[in-house]
């Protein structure tokens, strides 16, 4: 017999194996009936009576078109076609049980992910401190740490690449949130050698006539906005080097006596040998490192981290005088109350 070109065999439409008919209570009680291989002793486990049991049990066998119990004057037991059948719905089970109580860790921000744009962590540092504090009370939740410049971090923030990005100083931008997180002390860092180093702090005329060193990344853009900002009609503009290097670079080289800059306090510990961090007695206003989101973004993990920054700030009021640390309370931190 002769086919026709590209005629297909007709099939029956595939049949879901487990009827939507089937209520959760018939395979709850399947279950416990599978549990202890008598009626009597799971309608007692299940708080109703035998009979109850017994009849949802023969409605079920009849619903699938399967035995799944063989019933005798001793008791019950699976049949094979049961015992596969409770192995099934047992694990399904605890699959769905698994994902109810996931749901609600990722709706309260204990579970997932949080994507993270920083331009550095200083050891012991604010951030550093932070982002392990974190770590430690949402340990389900991943954290996906991205290094660059507050530009690059704030556009991946804006592109959604990113939850959230850290940055040095103050920001004002119409279409993100921004706070400032953590304040610090403006310090000089000065060659050993200088003539200054041997002095309890410094003050801005002192520095008119010396060469800056700033980076073109990290926080070097601020840095020389304040040079600038405090020269300002008081004298000349300093000399102003600008590098392509990092932080540990950079006062390498002024280790070396290429130059000076400024630092925020928590920098002084990781000053190599030859670089002293004086304090700046006439700069009033501290350095800030702020925290760049988006207003759309809806990440529960988010919330609790900048609720955590802010716990960890009130914290850091009480200070450890000889390291400038934050002192961390050791209790935990209040958590903030997820919303269904």
């Amino acid at each position: 017999m002769r086919r026709s070109a590209g005629r297909r065999s007709e099939l029956p439409p595939a049949q879901p194996i487990l009827s939507a008919r089937i209520p959760m209570t018939s395979l709850i009680q399947m279950l416990t009936v599978a549990e202890y291989l008598n009626f009597r002793h799971a309608a007692t486990a299940l708080g109703i009576s035998q009979s109850s049991v017994s009849a949802r049990i023969r409605a079920l066998e009849d619903e699938l078109g399967v035995q799944l119990f063989e019933r005798n004057t001793r008791g019950v037991r699976l049949t094979i076609a049961g015992r596969h059948f409770t192995e099934q719905v047992r694990a399904s089970i605890d699959q769905l049980d698994h994902a109810v109580k996931t749901v609600g860790m990722i709706a309260c921000g204990e579970q997932g992910a949080l994507r993270i744009g920083i331009h550095a962590i200083l050891p012991g540092g604010f951030l550093d401190l932070l982002l392990e504090r974190f770590s430690r009370e949402y340990n389900n939740i991943r954290l996906h740490i991205v290094e660059g410049t507050a530009r690059d971090t704030q556009l991946q923030v804006r592109e959604g690449k990113l939850d959230i990005a850290f940055a040095g100083g103050i920001y004002e931008l119409p279409d993100l949130h921004t706070r400032a997180i953590w304040r610090d002390r403006v310090m000089v860092a000065l060659p050993a050698t200088h003539s200054l180093a041997e002095g309890k702090d410094v003050v801005w005329s002192q520095l008119a006539e010396e060469t800056f060193l700033v980076r073109y990344g990290g926080n070097g853009p601020q840095v020389q906005n304040l040079i600038a900002a405090r020269s300002e009609g008081r004298w000349p503009m300093p000399a102003i080097l600008r590098l392509n290097v990092g932080r540990v670079s950079l006062l390498s080289m002024i280790a070396r006596g290429h130059g000076i800059s400024l630092f925020a306090e928590e920098n002084a510990a990781i000053a190599p040998p030859g670089v002293v961090f004086l304090p700046l007695r006439d700069e009033l206003e501290p350095v800030a490192l702020s925290a760049v989101w988006s207003p759309s973004n809806r990440n529960p993990a988010l919330k609790n981290l900048l609720h955590l920054a802010a716990e960890l700030n009130r914290g850091a009021s009480r200070t450890d005088p000889a390291s400038r640390q934050p002192v961390l309370s050791s209790r935990r931190a209040a958590r903030p109350i997820c919303s269904p």
